[in-house]
Protein backbone atom coordinates (compact mmCIF):
# COMPACT_ATOMS: atom_id res chain seq x y z
CA UNK A 1 0.00 0.00 0.00
CA UNK A 2 1.71 3.54 -0.75
CA UNK A 3 0.33 6.88 -0.59
CA UNK A 4 1.40 10.48 -2.34
CA UNK A 5 1.15 11.74 1.47
CA UNK A 6 0.73 10.28 4.73
CA UNK A 7 -0.25 12.44 8.04
CA UNK A 8 1.09 9.73 11.24
CA UNK A 9 -0.26 9.50 14.38
CA UNK A 10 -2.36 12.63 14.71
CA UNK A 11 -5.40 13.12 16.96
CA UNK A 12 -8.78 13.97 15.48
CA UNK A 13 -11.32 16.40 16.41
CA UNK A 14 -13.28 13.62 18.06
CA UNK A 15 -10.32 11.98 20.15
CA UNK A 16 -9.28 9.18 17.34
CA UNK A 17 -5.84 9.01 16.95
CA UNK A 18 -5.11 7.72 13.42
CA UNK A 19 -2.93 7.93 10.16
CA UNK A 20 -4.05 9.84 6.67
CA UNK A 21 -3.15 8.43 3.53
CA UNK A 22 -3.29 10.74 0.64
CA UNK A 23 -3.29 9.92 -3.19
CA UNK A 24 -3.73 13.32 -5.38
CA UNK A 25 -5.89 15.96 -3.73
CA UNK A 26 -8.05 13.07 -1.76
CA UNK A 27 -7.85 11.31 1.41
CA UNK A 28 -7.55 7.63 0.26
CA UNK A 29 -7.57 5.58 3.83
CA UNK A 30 -7.59 6.40 7.13
CA UNK A 31 -6.59 4.42 10.19
CA UNK A 32 -3.85 2.14 10.98
CA UNK A 33 -1.30 2.75 8.10
CA UNK A 34 2.20 1.45 9.39
CA UNK A 35 4.43 -0.39 7.21
CA UNK A 36 2.32 1.86 4.19
CA UNK A 37 5.01 3.48 1.65
CA UNK A 38 4.76 7.28 1.36
CA UNK A 39 6.32 9.75 -0.46
CA UNK A 40 6.16 12.54 1.87
CA UNK A 41 5.71 12.37 5.39
CA UNK A 42 4.44 14.45 7.57
CA UNK A 43 4.48 13.08 11.95
CA UNK A 44 1.50 14.61 13.70
CA UNK A 45 2.91 12.73 16.82
CA UNK A 46 -0.50 12.77 18.81
CA UNK A 47 -1.03 16.49 18.10
CA UNK A 48 -4.25 17.39 16.12
CA UNK A 49 -5.18 17.25 13.14
CA UNK A 50 -8.35 19.13 12.04
CA UNK A 51 -10.11 19.94 8.76
CA UNK A 52 -9.29 23.16 7.63
CA UNK A 53 -10.83 26.68 9.23
CA UNK A 54 -13.53 28.34 7.45
CA UNK A 55 -14.61 31.97 7.36
CA UNK A 56 -18.74 32.27 6.15
CA UNK A 57 -18.15 36.10 6.53
CA UNK A 58 -15.46 38.37 5.55
CA UNK A 59 -14.88 41.82 3.78
CA UNK A 60 -11.42 40.86 1.43
CA UNK A 61 -11.72 44.30 -0.74
CA UNK A 62 -11.17 46.42 2.60
CA UNK A 63 -8.60 43.95 4.36
CA UNK A 64 -5.10 45.54 5.11
CA UNK A 65 -6.42 48.79 3.90
CA UNK A 66 -6.16 50.32 7.86
CA UNK A 67 -5.59 53.69 7.93
CA UNK A 68 -6.37 54.87 4.80
CA UNK A 69 -7.37 57.75 3.75
CA UNK A 70 -7.76 57.87 7.47
CA UNK A 71 -8.77 56.42 10.58
CA UNK A 72 -11.85 55.58 12.16
CA UNK A 73 -12.18 58.06 14.61
CA UNK A 74 -15.43 57.00 16.36
CA UNK A 75 -14.94 53.21 16.16
CA UNK A 76 -18.90 53.19 14.84
CA UNK A 77 -20.05 50.83 12.05
CA UNK A 78 -21.66 54.08 10.20
CA UNK A 79 -18.05 56.34 10.54
CA UNK A 80 -16.47 52.47 9.26
CA UNK A 81 -18.83 52.86 6.34
CA UNK A 82 -18.64 56.35 5.91
CA UNK A 83 -14.32 55.59 5.70
CA UNK A 84 -14.74 52.68 3.14
CA UNK A 85 -16.86 55.25 0.61
CA UNK A 86 -14.12 57.73 0.75
CA UNK A 87 -11.35 54.68 0.20
CA UNK A 88 -13.47 52.85 -2.76
CA UNK A 89 -13.30 56.29 -4.38
CA UNK A 90 -9.50 56.06 -4.72
CA UNK A 91 -8.50 52.74 -4.78
CA UNK A 92 -6.70 50.82 -7.82
CA UNK A 93 -7.77 47.48 -8.94
CA UNK A 94 -3.49 46.39 -8.16
CA UNK A 95 -4.30 47.74 -4.70
CA UNK A 96 -7.23 45.68 -3.86
CA UNK A 97 -5.73 42.61 -5.62
CA UNK A 98 -2.41 42.67 -3.82
CA UNK A 99 -3.75 43.39 -0.17
CA UNK A 100 -6.32 40.52 -0.91
CA UNK A 101 -3.05 38.18 -1.65
CA UNK A 102 -1.37 38.97 1.03
CA UNK A 103 -4.26 38.05 3.79
CA UNK A 104 -4.53 34.81 1.51
CA UNK A 105 -1.17 34.10 2.53
CA UNK A 106 -1.77 35.13 6.00
CA UNK A 107 -4.98 32.61 5.50
CA UNK A 108 -3.00 29.49 4.21
CA UNK A 109 -0.57 29.80 7.11
CA UNK A 110 -3.24 29.90 9.83
CA UNK A 111 -5.02 26.83 8.15
CA UNK A 112 -8.11 28.83 6.52
CA UNK A 113 -8.76 27.33 3.76
CA UNK A 114 -12.02 28.31 2.69
CA UNK A 115 -13.82 32.01 2.89
CA UNK A 116 -16.42 33.20 1.91
CA UNK A 117 -16.20 37.39 1.13
CA UNK A 118 -18.72 39.57 0.68
CA UNK A 119 -17.09 42.62 -2.33
CA UNK A 120 -19.13 45.78 -2.44
CA UNK A 121 -21.36 46.56 -5.76
CA UNK A 122 -22.04 50.00 -4.99
CA UNK A 123 -19.30 51.41 -7.57
CA UNK A 124 -20.35 51.44 -10.85
CA UNK A 125 -16.30 50.40 -11.86
CA UNK A 126 -16.86 47.39 -10.33
CA UNK A 127 -13.39 47.09 -9.41
CA UNK A 128 -13.86 45.19 -5.79
CA UNK A 129 -15.31 42.62 -7.90
CA UNK A 130 -12.79 42.10 -11.00
CA UNK A 131 -10.38 42.71 -8.00
CA UNK A 132 -11.35 39.60 -6.20
CA UNK A 133 -12.46 37.49 -8.86
CA UNK A 134 -8.67 38.29 -9.91
CA UNK A 135 -8.13 36.71 -6.77
CA UNK A 136 -10.51 33.67 -6.30
CA UNK A 137 -8.16 32.48 -9.64
CA UNK A 138 -5.11 32.31 -8.56
CA UNK A 139 -5.36 31.12 -4.97
CA UNK A 140 -8.03 28.40 -6.52
CA UNK A 141 -5.31 25.66 -5.85
CA UNK A 142 -5.20 25.87 -2.31
CA UNK A 143 -8.12 28.52 -1.00
CA UNK A 144 -11.82 28.25 -1.58
CA UNK A 145 -12.96 31.52 -2.43
CA UNK A 146 -16.65 32.50 -2.41
CA UNK A 147 -17.69 36.10 -3.31
CA UNK A 148 -21.13 37.76 -2.32
CA UNK A 149 -22.33 40.55 -3.99
CA UNK A 150 -22.58 42.77 -1.52
CA UNK A 151 -24.56 46.23 -2.34
CA UNK A 152 -22.65 48.36 0.66
CA UNK A 153 -25.08 51.51 0.28
CA UNK A 154 -28.63 49.17 -0.38
CA UNK A 155 -29.87 48.14 -3.27
CA UNK A 156 -32.34 50.43 -3.56
CA UNK A 157 -30.95 53.16 -1.47
CA UNK A 158 -28.25 53.07 -4.05
CA UNK A 159 -29.40 54.14 -7.51
CA UNK A 160 -27.02 51.78 -9.63
CA UNK A 161 -26.44 49.07 -7.06
CA UNK A 162 -29.26 46.91 -8.29
CA UNK A 163 -28.00 46.88 -12.03
CA UNK A 164 -24.44 46.46 -10.13
CA UNK A 165 -25.30 42.90 -8.47
CA UNK A 166 -26.51 41.85 -11.46
CA UNK A 167 -23.78 42.66 -13.55
CA UNK A 168 -21.58 41.46 -10.70
CA UNK A 169 -23.58 37.91 -10.21
CA UNK A 170 -23.03 38.12 -14.30
CA UNK A 171 -19.53 37.79 -14.23
CA UNK A 172 -19.47 34.91 -11.72
CA UNK A 173 -19.59 35.78 -8.00
CA UNK A 174 -21.16 32.92 -6.35
CA UNK A 175 -24.04 34.50 -4.00
CA UNK A 176 -26.61 37.36 -3.43
CA UNK A 177 -26.21 40.01 -0.65
CA UNK A 178 -28.05 42.40 0.91
CA UNK A 179 -28.10 45.00 3.70
CA UNK A 180 -32.09 45.67 4.61
CA UNK A 181 -31.34 47.85 7.91
CA UNK A 182 -29.11 50.04 5.63
CA UNK A 183 -31.89 51.13 3.14
CA UNK A 184 -34.12 54.19 3.60
CA UNK A 185 -37.14 53.17 5.46
CA UNK A 186 -38.37 49.70 7.00
CA UNK A 187 -40.38 48.90 4.36
CA UNK A 188 -37.92 49.81 1.69
CA UNK A 189 -35.55 47.48 3.76
CA UNK A 190 -38.12 44.40 3.53
CA UNK A 191 -38.63 45.18 0.17
CA UNK A 192 -34.81 44.48 -0.61
CA UNK A 193 -34.82 41.14 1.16
CA UNK A 194 -37.60 39.78 -1.12
CA UNK A 195 -36.06 41.15 -4.41
CA UNK A 196 -33.06 39.76 -3.65
CA UNK A 197 -33.97 36.54 -2.16
CA UNK A 198 -36.22 36.04 -5.45
CA UNK A 199 -33.12 37.06 -7.50
CA UNK A 200 -31.00 34.22 -5.65
CA UNK A 201 -33.91 31.82 -6.45
CA UNK A 202 -34.16 32.63 -10.15
CA UNK A 203 -30.66 32.09 -10.28
CA UNK A 204 -30.05 29.00 -8.14
CA UNK A 205 -27.72 30.86 -6.18
CA UNK A 206 -27.19 31.10 -1.95
CA UNK A 207 -27.90 34.30 -0.23
CA UNK A 208 -25.91 35.62 2.73
CA UNK A 209 -27.37 39.05 4.15
CA UNK A 210 -25.91 41.49 6.46
CA UNK A 211 -29.51 41.36 8.06
CA UNK A 212 -30.04 43.65 11.29
CA UNK A 213 -26.63 44.86 12.60
CA UNK A 214 -27.92 47.60 14.53
CA UNK A 215 -28.67 47.84 18.63
CA UNK A 216 -32.40 48.79 17.26
CA UNK A 217 -34.79 45.80 18.44
CA UNK A 218 -37.41 46.58 16.38
CA UNK A 219 -34.84 46.05 12.77
CA UNK A 220 -36.27 42.83 12.49
CA UNK A 221 -35.46 42.10 8.45
CA UNK A 222 -34.50 38.32 9.83
CA UNK A 223 -37.88 37.59 10.08
CA UNK A 224 -38.82 38.34 6.48
CA UNK A 225 -35.10 36.25 5.18
CA UNK A 226 -36.80 33.12 7.14
CA UNK A 227 -40.22 33.85 5.23
CA UNK A 228 -38.64 34.43 1.91
CA UNK A 229 -36.73 31.68 2.14
CA UNK A 230 -39.52 29.18 3.63
CA UNK A 231 -41.65 30.99 0.23
CA UNK A 232 -38.82 30.29 -2.39
CA UNK A 233 -37.62 27.09 -1.02
CA UNK A 234 -34.23 28.46 -0.20
CA UNK A 235 -33.63 26.06 2.90
CA UNK A 236 -29.94 25.20 3.45
CA UNK A 237 -28.85 27.88 1.04
CA UNK A 238 -29.61 31.35 3.20
CA UNK A 239 -27.51 33.16 5.83
CA UNK A 240 -28.33 35.87 7.88
CA UNK A 241 -24.89 37.75 8.99
CA UNK A 242 -24.56 39.46 12.23
CA UNK A 243 -28.30 39.17 13.72
CA UNK A 244 -27.01 41.54 16.22
CA UNK A 245 -30.59 43.66 16.77
CA UNK A 246 -31.78 40.21 18.50
CA UNK A 247 -29.65 40.59 21.37
CA UNK A 248 -31.95 43.76 22.13
CA UNK A 249 -35.29 42.15 21.11
CA UNK A 250 -38.29 41.30 23.50
CA UNK A 251 -37.83 37.81 24.35
CA UNK A 252 -41.33 36.88 23.21
CA UNK A 253 -41.24 38.04 20.01
CA UNK A 254 -37.77 35.92 20.43
CA UNK A 255 -39.33 32.94 20.79
CA UNK A 256 -41.43 33.34 17.52
CA UNK A 257 -38.68 34.44 15.71
CA UNK A 258 -36.50 31.32 16.82
CA UNK A 259 -38.73 28.73 15.48
CA UNK A 260 -38.96 30.14 12.25
CA UNK A 261 -35.47 30.58 11.75
CA UNK A 262 -34.93 26.78 12.52
CA UNK A 263 -38.31 25.92 9.97
CA UNK A 264 -36.73 27.71 7.26
CA UNK A 265 -33.22 26.39 7.68
CA UNK A 266 -31.76 29.42 7.84
CA UNK A 267 -27.88 29.71 9.17
CA UNK A 268 -26.49 32.35 11.32
CA UNK A 269 -23.13 33.95 11.39
CA UNK A 270 -21.86 36.36 14.35
CA UNK A 271 -18.93 37.83 14.32
CA UNK A 272 -18.00 38.65 17.37
CA UNK A 273 -14.81 39.99 17.12
CA UNK A 274 -16.20 43.43 15.25
CA UNK A 275 -19.78 42.97 16.82
CA UNK A 276 -18.17 43.61 20.27
CA UNK A 277 -16.43 46.46 19.15
CA UNK A 278 -19.12 48.23 17.14
CA UNK A 279 -22.52 47.53 18.95
CA UNK A 280 -23.41 49.42 21.74
CA UNK A 281 -21.72 52.71 21.16
CA UNK A 282 -24.36 54.73 21.80
CA UNK A 283 -24.57 53.07 25.41
CA UNK A 284 -23.92 54.85 28.48
CA UNK A 285 -23.68 51.97 31.29
CA UNK A 286 -24.95 49.44 31.17
CA UNK A 287 -23.83 48.59 27.78
CA UNK A 288 -25.05 45.94 25.56
CA UNK A 289 -22.70 43.18 24.18
CA UNK A 290 -24.09 43.37 20.46
CA UNK A 291 -23.44 39.15 20.27
CA UNK A 292 -26.87 37.86 18.87
CA UNK A 293 -28.37 34.61 20.67
CA UNK A 294 -25.74 32.14 19.77
CA UNK A 295 -26.78 29.70 22.39
CA UNK A 296 -30.85 30.21 21.78
CA UNK A 297 -30.46 29.62 17.88
CA UNK A 298 -28.03 26.52 18.42
CA UNK A 299 -30.58 24.91 21.29
CA UNK A 300 -33.54 25.64 18.33
CA UNK A 301 -31.32 23.47 15.52
CA UNK A 302 -30.02 26.44 13.83
CA UNK A 303 -26.52 26.04 12.26
CA UNK A 304 -24.60 28.58 13.77
CA UNK A 305 -21.02 29.61 12.59
CA UNK A 306 -18.00 31.91 13.87
CA UNK A 307 -16.90 34.64 11.16
CA UNK A 308 -13.70 37.02 11.38
CA UNK A 309 -15.68 39.90 9.47
CA UNK A 310 -12.74 42.11 9.39
CA UNK A 311 -9.13 41.89 9.63
CA UNK A 312 -7.32 45.86 9.78
CA UNK A 313 -9.67 47.74 7.57
CA UNK A 314 -11.89 50.70 8.16
CA UNK A 315 -13.73 49.09 11.34
CA UNK A 316 -11.36 47.16 12.75
CA UNK A 317 -7.39 47.94 13.55
CA UNK A 318 -6.62 44.50 14.90
CA UNK A 319 -6.83 40.42 12.95
CA UNK A 320 -4.62 37.95 12.14
CA UNK A 321 -6.61 35.65 9.82
CA UNK A 322 -6.53 32.92 13.11
CA UNK A 323 -10.28 31.86 13.27
CA UNK A 324 -9.44 30.18 16.79
CA UNK A 325 -9.06 33.87 17.83
CA UNK A 326 -12.82 34.78 16.87
CA UNK A 327 -14.20 31.40 17.93
CA UNK A 328 -12.30 32.26 21.48
CA UNK A 329 -13.58 35.47 21.56
CA UNK A 330 -17.30 33.87 20.87
CA UNK A 331 -16.98 31.62 23.27
CA UNK A 332 -16.31 34.24 26.17
CA UNK A 333 -18.91 36.46 24.88
CA UNK A 334 -21.53 33.87 24.58
CA UNK A 335 -20.74 32.29 27.58
CA UNK A 336 -20.04 28.89 26.15
CA UNK A 337 -17.35 27.88 28.69
CA UNK A 338 -19.08 23.56 29.60
CA UNK A 339 -16.49 21.73 27.69
CA UNK A 340 -19.36 20.32 24.98
CA UNK A 341 -20.10 23.96 23.72
CA UNK A 342 -16.16 24.88 23.84
CA UNK A 343 -16.33 21.84 21.77
CA UNK A 344 -18.93 23.56 19.59
CA UNK A 345 -17.07 26.71 19.44
CA UNK A 346 -13.97 24.88 17.36
CA UNK A 347 -16.54 22.89 15.04
CA UNK A 348 -17.96 26.52 14.50
CA UNK A 349 -14.93 27.11 12.68
CA UNK A 350 -14.22 24.05 11.03
CA UNK A 351 -17.51 21.77 10.06
CA UNK A 352 -20.44 24.35 10.97
CA UNK A 353 -18.93 26.76 8.51
CA UNK A 354 -18.45 24.32 6.02
CA UNK A 355 -22.19 23.12 6.00
CA UNK A 356 -23.06 27.33 6.12
CA UNK A 357 -20.59 27.44 2.88
CA UNK A 358 -22.37 23.90 1.27
CA UNK A 359 -18.31 23.14 0.77
CA UNK A 360 -18.60 19.78 -0.57
CA UNK A 361 -15.96 17.07 0.18
CA UNK A 362 -15.22 18.59 3.46
CA UNK A 363 -13.83 16.25 6.33
CA UNK A 364 -11.49 13.64 7.09
CA UNK A 365 -12.80 10.83 5.86
CA UNK A 366 -11.92 8.51 3.33
CA UNK A 367 -13.35 10.40 -0.65
CA UNK A 368 -12.89 14.29 1.07
CA UNK A 369 -10.40 16.41 -0.34
CA UNK A 370 -7.17 16.24 1.50
CA UNK A 371 -7.36 19.49 2.78
CA UNK A 372 -6.30 19.58 6.48
CA UNK A 373 -4.17 21.48 9.58
CA UNK A 374 -1.81 20.11 11.86
CA UNK A 375 -2.12 22.28 15.64
CA UNK A 376 0.25 22.35 18.17
CA UNK A 377 -2.12 21.04 20.44
CA UNK A 378 -4.06 17.84 21.62
CA UNK A 379 -7.34 18.43 21.06
CA UNK A 380 -9.93 21.50 20.40
CA UNK A 381 -10.47 22.92 23.38
CA UNK A 382 -6.40 22.83 23.96
CA UNK A 383 -6.41 24.35 20.89
CA UNK A 384 -8.90 27.33 21.47
CA UNK A 385 -7.28 28.34 25.03
CA UNK A 386 -4.02 28.17 23.06
CA UNK A 387 -4.34 29.26 19.54
CA UNK A 388 -1.02 27.13 18.70
CA UNK A 389 1.34 27.17 15.84
CA UNK A 390 -0.15 25.16 12.89
CA UNK A 391 2.53 22.04 12.36
CA UNK A 392 1.72 21.45 9.05
CA UNK A 393 -1.61 22.69 6.49
CA UNK A 394 -2.23 20.41 3.57
CA UNK A 395 -4.09 21.67 1.04
CA UNK A 396 -5.76 19.30 -2.11
CA UNK A 397 -2.82 17.00 -0.79
CA UNK A 398 -0.06 19.62 -0.83
CA UNK A 399 1.50 20.58 1.86
CA UNK A 400 1.64 24.68 1.48
CA UNK A 401 2.49 25.72 4.77
CA UNK A 402 5.14 24.06 7.80
CA UNK A 403 5.97 25.49 11.39
CA UNK A 404 8.99 24.19 13.56
CA UNK A 405 7.57 22.52 16.73
CA UNK A 406 8.10 24.37 19.66
CA UNK A 407 9.28 21.86 22.77
CA UNK A 408 6.49 19.27 22.54
CA UNK A 409 6.67 17.59 25.46
CA UNK A 410 7.95 19.37 28.22
CA UNK A 411 7.72 17.64 31.61
CA UNK A 412 6.31 20.27 34.53
CA UNK A 413 6.99 18.58 38.24
CA UNK A 414 6.95 14.99 36.72
CA UNK A 415 3.65 15.69 34.42
CA UNK A 416 3.80 15.99 30.91
CA UNK A 417 2.87 19.69 29.65
CA UNK A 418 3.31 21.57 26.45
CA UNK A 419 4.46 24.90 25.51
CA UNK A 420 3.20 26.46 22.62
CA UNK A 421 4.49 30.05 21.28
CA UNK A 422 2.32 32.40 19.24
CA UNK A 423 3.45 33.56 15.74
CA UNK A 424 2.13 36.13 13.55
CA UNK A 425 0.18 35.51 10.68
CA UNK A 426 2.32 35.06 7.36
CA UNK A 427 4.75 31.77 8.18
CA UNK A 428 6.52 29.50 6.14
CA UNK A 429 4.40 29.00 2.92
CA UNK A 430 6.28 26.37 0.89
Amino acid sequence: MSFDLVVRGGTLPDGRVADIGIRGTKIAALGDLAGAEAGETVEAAGDLVSPPFVDPHFHMDATLSYGLPRLNASGTLLEGIALWGELKAVMTHEEVRDRALVYCDWAASMGLLAIRSHVDTCDDRLLGVEALLDVREKVKDYIDLQLVAFPQDGVFRDPTAWGNTLRALDRGVDVVGGIPHFERTMAEGARSVTALCELAAGRGLMVDMHCDETDDPMSRHVETLAHEVNRLGLHGRAAGSHLTSMHSMDNYYVSKLLPLMAEAGLAAIPNPLINIVLQGRHDSFPKRRGLTRVKEMRAQGITVGWGQDCVRDPWYSLGTADMLDVAFMGLHVAQMTHPDEMRACFDMVTTENAKILNLEGYGLEPGCTASLVVLDAGDPVEALRLRPDRLAVIARGKVISRQARNDPRLTIDGRPGRIRRRHAAGGNLG
